[in-house]
């Protein structure tokens, strides 16, 4: 099964898009950063009120899809980010507003995604769930614990989870000719 939708696997893009983000609305930097720092989908992301993540350390919802309650620490960078963007805003907002002060929707957020990515010169298929592809990618290259990554997301399977977040065969290959007994 091939997936619509990748992850950002260089480093190097992942920043040039956070970089274009930050020049054009702190919003849209703080809504990617968030993204690819802890994996919800932007369904969850967009469900996020100030309240939700002002003066704490973890972030604990339910997320729509499953209904199941996800809890997860902030890391430093997100610290910093949301310490900055929720300052004198009220509790009760949305995390993440529209220029008419509405809460964002998920199409205001690909049409964000897109046009950061076309930018940072990014060919991939790129839409809302490239954020949670990309956590779980990087997740996955840093730590290595296919495990933990199926128990972050919620698959049922490891073979899923490995779909999921694009390790697929160009990875393998790599994998093969690195390996030499």
């Amino acid at each position: 099964m091939k997936y619509l939708v990748e992850p950002i696997r260089d480093k190097k893009q992942i920043k040039a898009v956070e970089n274009y983000l930050a020049q054009k609305s702190i919003r849209n930097k703080v809504l990617f950063c968030l993204g690819i720092n802890s994996g919800l989908r932007v369904s969850d992301i967009l469900s996020l009120n100030i309240s939700d993540v002002r003066n704490k350390t973890h972030i604990e919802l339910c997320e729509k899809k499953t209904g199941k309650i996800k809890k997860f620490p902030i890391n430093k960078k997100l610290e910093k980010l949301l310490n900055e963007f929720t300052m004198n805003k009220p509790d009760n907002s949305p995390l993440f507003e529209s220029q008419k002060q509405h809460r964002l929707d998920r199409s205001q957020v690909y049409r964000v995604l897109n046009e950061a990515c076309s930018a940072a010169g990014i060919d991939a298929n790129i839409g809302t769930h490239t954020m949670r592809k990309t956590f779980g990618y990087h997740h996955y290259k840093q730590f290595k614990d296919i495990a933990m990554l199926q128990m972050i997301f919620n698959h049922s399977s490891p073979n899923i989870t490995l779909r999921y977040i694009g390790i697929d065969q160009d990875e393998i290959d790599k994998s093969y000719n690195a390996f030499e007994l």
